[in-house]
């Protein structure tokens, strides 16, 4: 046999590995799944991608389209198939395989239909990948952490879901409009369910340690001469707003996964709002997962920080937990 290109080109010194230990895999190849790979992939947050999806023709264009981009990046081996045995070793498994939410459908309307769904992946990604984290991205992200808990069962600082990390965003975003600063030098939390009953910690709302509460004692209220209150109405009706103008939400969720991930994977151990499981928190009883801010790094949640709320604040988080728990008793898994 004639010898190959490769062989005439370089010597062997050892064999080179097939894989790198920094595997990442995203279920689901639809606007949000794609918008986390492409972050994942323009930040080099991994160094192996797998691509997993039931549309094996979609599946193996996004893959296409993605490798032939490699010469502009890093030299990430991404692989796709609609078998779960190429997520094998991944240290992330990113899920946002699910039905799409409708306009004007909120959040736990998709609840049933997408817990049927996760039963064909959770056990599937973990049979393969038994050390893996789950981060977990398809609505109702909360419902749906605390199923994907109970399909796999890993332990709780291994399960984790995008929760209120993206409305945190938008906060600091609106409020660095309103004030004319960075978004990341406006420091603000959106904590509970990731959805219509999310809660605003207006609290500890701050510019370099400076409390806007202390400044204006109503800030938040519906008391407030300037309407900071409206803030918190544009981050809930954001994602519907965006659906509405263009059909699903995607840049902004694939950057705040990709964030998610880069603190695993590096153990940066940043603070995120993040979806964990909160019973015994607060005086929260249910078995719930909600958001709240959390120290992530490489074994996942290694913390919950042990904010300071107000009376009102733990209210509405323990109002948020009873609802999604009188879900959860419903569901069928």
């Amino acid at each position: 046999m004639a010898e190959s290109i490769a062989t005439q080109l370089m010597d062997e010194i050892v064999p080179a590995l097939e894989t790198s230990g920094g595997k990442v895999t995203v279920v689901g190849v639809g606007q949000v799944g794609m918008a986390c790979a492409f972050s994942l992939l323009t930040q080099s947050i991994c160094s192996e991608l797998a691509l997993v999806d039931v549309a094996a023709d979609k599946l193996r264009g996004e893959m296409l389209d993605l490798q032939h981009g490699l010469t502009f990046l890093r030299n990430i081996k991404i692989d796709a198939s609609t078998d779960f045995a190429v997520s094998a070793g991944s240290r992330v498994c990113i899920v946002t395989a699910g039905a799409r939410q409708k306009e004007g459908e909120s959040r736990l309307s998709l609840v049933q239909r997408n817990t049927d769904i996760f039963k064909g992946i959770i056990p599937n990604l973990v049979k393969h990948s038994p050390n893996t984290i789950l981060v977990v991205v398809s609505n109702p992200v909360d419902i749906l952490t605390y199923v994907a808990q109970k399909l796999s069962g890993l332990p709780n600082n291994r399960v984790i879901g995008s929760g209120c990390n993206l409305d945190s965003a938008r906060f600091r975003f609106h409020l660095s409009q309103k004030l004319n600063v960075a978004p990341n030098s406006a420091h603000g939390w959106i904590i509970g369910e990731h959805g219509d009953s999310s809660v605003p910690v207006w609290s500890g709302v701050n510019v370099a340690g400076v409390r806007l509460r202390d400044l204006n004692s109503k800030i938040g209220t519906d008391d407030d001469p300037h309407k900071f209150n409206e803030l918190h109405s544009e981050v809930v009706n954001s994602a519907y707003e965006i659906i509405k103008l263009k059909g699903y939400t995607s840049w902004a969720i694939g950057l705040s996964v990709a964030s998610l991930v880069s603190s695993i994977m590096k153990n940066q151990r940043r603070c995120y709002a993040i979806s964990v499981n909160v019973k015994g928190h607060h005086g929260i009883e249910e078995d719930v997962f909600l958001s709240l801010p959390s120290v992530l790094g490489e074994n996942g949640v290694t913390h919950v920080i042990k904010q300071t709320l107000t009376a009102e604040e733990i209210a509405q988080l323990q109002k948020s937990a009873k609802t999604l728990g009188e879900v959860q008793a419903g569901l069928k898994f």
